[in-house]
């Protein structure tokens, strides 16, 4: 790595994919990641390999918040991040708050008062305005921060989905975050800079009747409709009626499922039979839901780390 700039320091909390890091890499805040600390298994072996690929500096994971050794970070961390559990405050759960065994905030909090960082930031779900929010924003005042906070989501940075988040921006008024870099505001937002730094994928689109498409998938559908209406539509084997068409797309037979179509070309799914569009051959598929599940918007978390920033200001 370059070692002739000096780079602020970030210490990331509860890190899953690392998403609050790429987040500040869209807003311009350059920065090195000194450790992570995260206790799944799949997300920890994530950000292993990111580093065995050269896309994130080599940094120390620590699997246990709760037992992190904390005294070598002292006086050392510009900015600490973590998007700490949701369960405990989340609408989709028990809400059980502090009664939560997830609930890890008591030991962020203690962190935080060991560590002295320049900064924190934070992200949690919406729920926790009205649990838990109160008592994170008085602890860290309590610290000497002054801090706000703000609803994010990821549709107004253009995603298709909502996602709404609360972040939360404490300054302790240092001055060690001043070797950072924030980059000028610029009339694209952070979605945008991201579609442009990742490669583009042909669009797949899946084809049924009623679809717009091109007229050999509306004979197709036009073909499936009247094998159904020349039989019982309440048969059992149905989906592999509509399955097995034969001479479509060069006479491939497929044997279950429906099709994933792109133009001319065709890629079927050829397993689960009878159980049209179950996903099969992903590897890790439960694995990476629940790391998506509970990670970072990255651009949600730039905008979010502009405004924040722009306000506490």
């Amino acid at each position: 790595m370059d070692s002739a700039k000096e780079l602020p320091t970030v210490l990331s909390f509860c890190s899953g994919y690392g998403g609050i890091e790429r987040g500040l890499d869209l807003a311009g805040f350059k920065h090195r990641v000194i450790a992570f600390s995260e206790i799944e298994a799949y997300a920890i072996a994530n950000l292993a390999n990111k580093m065995e690929r050269g896309e994130l500096l080599p940094a120390p994971i620590w699997s246990n918040l709760k037992t992190l050794p904390v005294q070598p970070f002292r006086d050392k961390v510009d900015l600490l991040t973590s998007g700490y559990p949701c369960q405990p405050f989340s609408a989709a759960g028990r809400r059980l708050g502090e009664s939560d065994p997830r609930h890890l905030w008591p030991y962020i909090r203690r962190h935080i008062e060991s560590i002295r960082p320049v900064r924190c930031f934070f992200e949690n779900v919406e729920g926790h305005i009205t649990l838990g929010l109160r008592e994170v924003i008085s602890d860290l005042e309590a610290l000497g921060y002054r801090t706000t906070w703000g609803i994010f989501s990821a549709r107004e940075v253009g995603a298709p989905h909502q996602r709404k988040r609360v972040y939360i921006l404490a300054d302790s008024n240092g001055v060690r975050c001043d070797r950072g870099q924030l980059s000028d505001r610029v009339s694209k937002g952070p979605m945008e800079i991201e579609a442009q730094q990742r490669p583009q994928q042909p669009v797949v689109r899946s084809k049924i009747k009623g679809c717009s498409g091109n007229s050999r998938e509306n004979e197709l559908a036009d073909s499936i409709d009247k094998r159904l209406q020349g039989g019982d539509k309440s048969r059992k084997d149905a989906p592999e009626i509509i399955a097995r068409q034969e001479g479509a797309y060069g006479g491939a037979r497929q044997q279950s499922g429906l099709s994933i179509m792109d133009g001319n070309r065709k890629e079927g799914w050829t397993s689960e039979p009878r159980l049209g569009r179950v996903v099969d051959g992903c590897a890790d598929r439960v694995d990476r839901i629940r790391l998506l599940g509970n990670g970072v918007v990255p651009q949600t978390a730039a905008k979010a780390w502009i405004t924040l920033n722009d306000r506490i200001k």
